[in-house]
């Protein structure tokens, strides 16, 4: 059973701000603990001012392996991949680390290129953050894609979604998480976040079994 904790802050730049001392705090202690922070970031807008915050933390970004967590299939560089954005984010002097591990979505066999990216993930992510779409969706996983059901593996592609295919991390592979942070902002968020907080297994962010969950909402989500 999910320990599912919420807490609420003022607005979308409060919200970047405590979840980077939240993401700061986890990478200390994972590395003073076991020497690595293994962090899963999902796209969107709102990670993008969380990463702009933690450019003035004391993170021990030479420590730090950034894993994607669902990327769309397109070109490198390509404007709408969330990899494109996370190397804009993140601070400019990174000599030392972090250690970015894009998902390979240019290559031509994608399912093959799915089970590369499975086979270098760890055993388990120190966080995992994820945001929440109105529809439910978390991750790539969205309502009515047989990605939902694959159990098998720990990557793997949707059908076309919003005029993308996308390489998601699968169910298994996000309840192998010590901890899940969700970041969710906005007031078309509010009936999707309060499905979230009941457990509600119709959408898929309702299915995520990772034990330790934090939502991190700002005010207009939280209704």
């Amino acid at each position: 059973m999910a320990d599912l904790r919420l807490e609420v802050v003022a607005d979308a730049a409060e919200l970047a701000r405590r979840a980077a001392r939240f993401v700061a705090e986890q990478a200390r202690d994972a590395v003073a603990e076991h020497g690595r922070f293994a962090f899963a970031v999902s796209g969107g807008s709102t990670p993008w001012a969380m990463f702009a915050e933690l450019r003035d933390d004391d993170v021990p970004w030479s420590q730090v392996d950034l894993f994607q967590v669902d990327e769309r299939v397109a070109p490198h560089g390509d404007p709408d991949r969330n990899l494109t954005h996370l190397e804009e984010s993140l601070p400019e002097d990174r000599s030392g680390g972090p250690t970015i591990h894009p998902m390979p979505v240019e290559e031509d066999d994608l399912d093959a290129a799915a089970l590369r990216y499975a086979a270098g993930l760890p055993d388990r992510f120190d966080l995992v953050h994820l945001g929440l779409g109105p529809d439910g969706h978390t991750a790539s996983l969205v309502p009515g894609d047989p990605v939902l059901d694959v159990t098998d593996r720990a990557v793997a592609l949707t059908e076309d979604y919003n005029g993308h295919r996308r390489m998601t991390l699968t169910y298994p592979a996000l309840a192998r998480s010590d901890h899940v942070m969700w970041l969710i902002a906005g007031t078309d968020k509010v009936d999707a976040l309060a499905r979230l907080l009941a457990g509600d297994a119709s959408i898929p962010g309702g299915r995520i079994e990772a034990v330790n969950q934090i939502v991190f909402a700002d005010r207009a989500a939280a209704g």
